[in-house]
């Protein structure tokens, strides 16, 4: 099964298709600013996807549009609340923000 590691924490769970990483992120206990109950409309759990690019949803036009408002964006930008795993890869991100 594919697995999802956090840095900076090293932390690494099991994922499975359609698990959304925010929800991971506060199942297994890694700190992640959130504030508008997935809706991409804070930006505040902006991570970067460091590996497993394909093993995730494409950004949606809502998510892009936020990215697009953010500072300190990059080609590896995400926002934890709008991706979600499709189960084929491994996954590695960063967590940008904490709380």
């Amino acid at each position: 099964m594919p697995t999802l590691t956090f840095k900076p924490s090293g932390n690494t769970i099991t994922i499975a298709e359609g698990d959304n990483i925010l929800a991971l992120m506060l199942a297994h206990g890694e700190k992640v600013a959130h504030k508008c109950d997935g809706k991409a409309t804070c930006g505040e759990c902006h991570i970067f996807l460091l590996e497993g690019r394909k093993g995730v949803s494409r950004l949606s036009p809502d998510e892009n549009a936020k990215l697009d408002m953010m500072v300190g964006v990059g080609s590896k930008s995400r926002l934890a609340c709008q991706c979600k795993v499709l189960g084929t890869e491994d996954v590695t991100v960063e967590v940008l923000s904490f709380v």
